[in-house]
This record gives structure tokens, C-alpha cells and sequence, in this order.
């Protein structure tokens, strides 16, 4: 078993709020976590048939059997209970009576924001972190753990990654995207999925995915926009504020989890991912995924960019604080090379909200500072100052 990062701001969040969200992707450890911080709370598993039936068809009795709240698994398969949980926590006043799971986005947060504003803390769980994977694991090896994912029920029992994936993609992702859209063709679907693990890290471009699959532009954001929605892929917005080079002003993409992206590549293990094409693309990720997931267990809003101009200079991560923005490259070389610093010094002079401070984060064992710049292994050190 693993202990959570997030598991301190899930608990001070539940002594401020009587409501806590805890949102995240299917298979995240949203449930496990519930239940093991709160054990003394009554649960209910919302996609049991008979337990959502009982509380579609009478939510205000449903929730009168529980006075002092209780922990309501998968919340958006019976949204009409927000409504009701409104009124009992406006009437009783007590923290933590109320703790919802939730697996999807936009239609959650817009029911909970009209019924539940001010009354609940939001979080979101991504799959396990490389500082939770060091509980149980001695060394952590870069592209093992690309290849693998986080997702802890592979991790605890083993699971072959292969065949986890399969599962993954068959029960989960296909069922929530065909409940949140109508899907005519999966195939093309399917397509679609393969085709954006292979443009990881890149720059979206709708045109091209169009071609590609013989899809409209139209019809490819409204499939990007499902997964964001079931938390399959996230996005990395460009920065261009008080910038006066021209810039890219696209977004990236990225998978929340690595090991579907290899999955879907048809990468079976760790060595085929040192030799891949997109070995850099696909560390990149997972290291992006690190920053993501420490600043949302800490109950921070991510405030996450990166930066390209039109002469191709780059930051592959800027992290927002509040004494300006910390600039991180990534690389997954084992030797670090003075080249590595070029889109920092270039930034540098581009923004006046770029902090002195910066990282590159690679793949090898030596510790330096260079010009303000600290070169660090994050499967081997945590990372400082985000």
C-alpha cells in the first residue's frame, strides 16, 4: 500500500469544508484513499446499480439515512444529489460530513459549482507520484517507469503492463467517452488515440489530426475535449504575456499517465523506450507529470506553461510562483551539455518575469549549478522550490 502525498490536504481540507471533491482518472487511487482517511464514514459506490437507483428515485430519502454524511464513490452518475447535500450542509454546518469521488471534468465541476460553491474543497488525484513509487521501490529507473505508468494497482499487484492497458482502455476509457459522446466509429477513435501518443509533447495542430484520420477539425477538438474531461490527457498552455517576440500560441498535449502513451506506441518494455524516437518526448512527459502532481498534492492551482518563439528558442516547462516564473528544461540524456541552457538564458531576456533561479532536469547522476541553473535527476532528488 501505498501512503498519498495529497493525504495532509485531504484531511485539513475535510476540518474547513463540510464538503470535499476528490476528482481524478479511473484507476488513481481516488476510492482507496477515501476510504482509508476516512473509515468511520458510511460508503457508497455510486455505479452499483441498485445503490444509484435508490438514490435517483428518492435522493432527499437516500440522504436522510446518513446524518452525518458519507463518502459517495463516482458523484456524477447521480448528480442530482448535490442539490439535495446543499441544503443538509447549509443546515448542519459541520466540516467533513460529505466526501465525493468524481471520475469526470466539465459536467461535475459545472453541477458542483452551482450547487456546492463555497462549500466544498476541490482536489484532483493523479496517479501515483515517483516520491510515492519510492516507498516500495528501491531505485527508480527513468524508462521502467515511463513504460509502466503509475497507476497504483499496477504497481501493488505487479500487473503485467500489457495487459493492464488493454483493460484500461476496454473498460474505462472507450465506456467514458462513448457515455459522454456519440461515438459512431470507434475505430477511428481508436485511431485518434494511437495517432496523439505519438504527437506527445508536440504542438496540437487540429488541421493535421483532420487529414490524418478523415475527421473533421470540429470533431477532433470535441474528442480532445472528452479526454481532458476523463483525465487521458492534459494540456500545457503556451506563455506569451508581456512577450514581444513572435511565439507559438498552441498548446501541447500530454498523456496523465505514460504507460497508456506506450501502450498505445506498442512499446512492451523499458529498453524499447530508451531506443524509441519519442524517448525525449515521452520523458518529458513523465517529468512534467511530476511537477503537475506535486502542486496538486499540495492543493495548489498548477499554474503550468511553456515557452517557443518563432526562432525556435524553447522552455519546455515554466512554473508560475508567486515571485515569478521558474524555468525548467528537460532532457533525457545522461550527460548534461552547456547547450542545455540555451532557452533558459534566452527567456531570461525575453520576460522580466523570469525568476534567476531556473532547472534542468535530465537523466543522469551528477549534481551542478550553472549560472543560477541547478542540473538534478528528479528520480533521484525531489525537487525544490515548486
Amino acid at each position: 500500500m501505498y501512503t498519498r502525498d495529497i493525504t495532509s490536504e485531504y484531511i485539513e481540507s475535510s476540518l474547513e469544508y463540510p464538503v470535499v471533491t476528490l476528482l481524478g482518472p479511473r484507476q488513481s487511487g481516488k476510492t482507496t484513499l477515501a476510504r482509508e482517511t476516512f473509515p468511520d464514514k458510511p460508503y457508497f459506490l455510486l455505479e452499483t446499480p441498485d445503490i444509484r437507483q435508490a438514490a435517483e428515485a428518492d435522493p432527499k430519502g437516500f440522504l436522510s439515512q446518513l446524518p452525518d454524511g458519507a463518502i459517495l464513490d463516482e458523484i456524477q452518475r447521480v448528480p442530482i444529489l448535490l442539490s439535495y447535500i446543499q441544503g443538509i450542509v447549509d443546515e448542519s454546518q459541520k466540516p467533513g460530513m460529505f466526501i465525493l469521488t468524481g471520475s469526470h471534468q466539465p459536467d461535475l465541476q459545472q453541477v458542483i459549482n452551482q450547487s456546492l460553491a463555497g462549500r466544498t474543497a476541490m482536489l484532483t488525484l493523479l496517479p501515483l507520484a515517483l516520491s510515492e513509487l519510492k516507498q516500495t521501490e528501491v531505485t527508480l529507473d527513468a524508462y521502467d517507469c515511463i513504460w509502466r505508468g503509475s497507476y497504483p494497482r499496477l504497481h501493488q499487484f505487479g500487473l503485467k503492463p500489457d495487459r493492464f492497458f488493454n483493460g484500461y482502455l476496454q473498460t474505462y476509457v472507450e465506456r467514458d467517452v462513448r457515455a459522454m459522446i456519440n461515438l459512431t466509429d470507434l475505430s477511428r477513435f481508436q485511431q485518434f488515440l494511437t495517432l496523439m501518443a505519438g504527437r506527445v509533447g508536440q504542438v496540437i495542430n487540429y488541421s493535421s489530426l483532420s487529414n490524418d484520420i478523415g475527421v473533421s477539425s470540429t470533431t477532433i477538438k470535441s474528442w480532445i475535449s472528452v479526454l481532458k474531461a476523463s483525465y487521458i490527457l492534459f494540456e500545457l498552455p503556451p506563455f506569451f504575456e508581456n512577450i514581444r517576440k513572435r511565439v507559438v500560441k498552441s498548446p501541447k498535449l500530454y498523456f496523465t499517465d505514460t504507460g497508456l502513451a506506450t501502450f498505445l506506441l506498442g512499446i512492451h518494455n523499458a529498453d524499447q523506450v530508451s531506443r524509441d524516437p519519442l524517448r525525449g518526448n515521452l520523458y518529458e512527459n513523465m517529468i512534467i507529470l511530476e511537477v503537475l502532481k506535486s502542486l496538486l498534492n499540495q492543493g495548489k492551482r498548477p499554474d503550468l506553461y511553456f515557452y517557443r518563439d518563432s526562432n525556435g528558442n524553447e522552455v519546455d516547462l515554466l512554473v508560475r510562483t508567486h515571485q515569478g516564473l521558474l524555468p525548467i528544461e528537460i532532457k533525457s540524456s545522461a550527460t548534461f551539455n552547456p547547450q542545455f541552457l540555451k532557452g533558459i538564458k534566452q527567456f531570461r531576456q525575453a520576460s522580466p518575469a523570469c525568476l534567476e533561479d531556473a532547472y534542468v532536469l535530465y537523466n543522469g547522476s551528477d549534481r551542478l549549478q550553472v549560472d543560477n541553473v541547478k542540473v538534478r535527476n528528479i528520480l533521484v532528488d525531489a525537487l525544490e522550490g515548486v
